[in-house]
């Protein structure tokens, strides 16, 4: 009896061993990252008309692994709360970016989601632990491939990838119920506007190239009225094409 007792404590031994070994060792990283957004929430709650973020986009900033959409040369700053290049001259978005941008859309596991400015494919991850479909598009080819590989190997399998120029939307899988913009024109696209659905909100970047920017939340009614408010300053990539 006495050995059975002790091979039994030494097989949990082994256990947890192996279940420490095997535990993501950015997980603290990921979550010392959450709790730093939910402070600059705070701090910007007058701008955003909003002083806290949605459990649930809580949840999918700790799940999705950051590090894994980021070149391997900065994958010790990937949790860190700043913009990284990714090449291409583009950026993967700042984690608050990322959070308040995902959480303004107020989004039901339902929603069709359009995601204009793919880069790496973060976004798009963790608008998927969200919703029931993601279509992404992104103009940079290199990219846009590189980030449906990745997304296929992480098995963000609901979320479609495409090459082109996001500022004409995706008609053919339109009407959409949220539609994010990660890269800043000089005005709303209005194929993006009329592809939004009514009831629908879209989050969208505004202004100058390499200046600062507003970030502007538009929602359409059920009649299809649009109405528009500006949140706060941002700086983002051009949205780039032919328009």
């Amino acid at each position: 009896m006495m050995r059975y007792f002790l091979s039994l404590l030494l097989l949990i031994a082994v256990s947890s061993t192996a279940r420490a070994d095997d535990r993501d060792p950015y997980t603290d990283a990921r979550q010392r990252m959450v709790a730093e957004i939910v402070d600059d929430v705070v701090e910007t709650a007058s701008q955003l008309g909003r002083d806290r973020l949605n459990p649930h986009v809580l949840d999918a900033l700790r799940s999705v692994k950051r590090h894994e959409f980021v070149p391997p040369e900065n994958r010790r700053r990937a949790y860190k709360n700043r913009p990284l290049p990714i090449g291409h001259g583009q950026t993967i978005s700042q984690p608050y970016m990322v959070a308040i941008m995902t959480d303004l859309l107020d989004l039901d596991p339902g929603d069709k989601v359009l995601e204009i400015g793919t880069g790496s494919g973060y976004q798009a991850a963790i608008l998927a632990e969200l919703v029931d479909r993601v279509y992404t598009i992104e103009i940079v080819a290199p990219l846009g491939k590189e980030a449906g590989k990745r997304l296929k190997r992480l098995h963000y399998d609901n979320v479609d990838v495409r090459i082109g120029d996001g500022y004409y939307g995706w008609k053919q899988q339109s009407p959409f119920d949220a539609i994010i913009v990660t890269a800043a024109g000089s005005h709303i696209p209005p194929p993006l506007i009329r592809q939004l659905k009514p009831g629908g909100r879209m989050v969208v970047p505004v202004g100058s190239r390499f200046m600062t920017q507003e970030l502007l939340l538009v929602e359409k009614n059920a009649e299809g009225d649009v109405t528009t408010r500006q949140l706060l300053p941002v700086i983002f990539v051009p949205l780039t094409g032919s328009h």
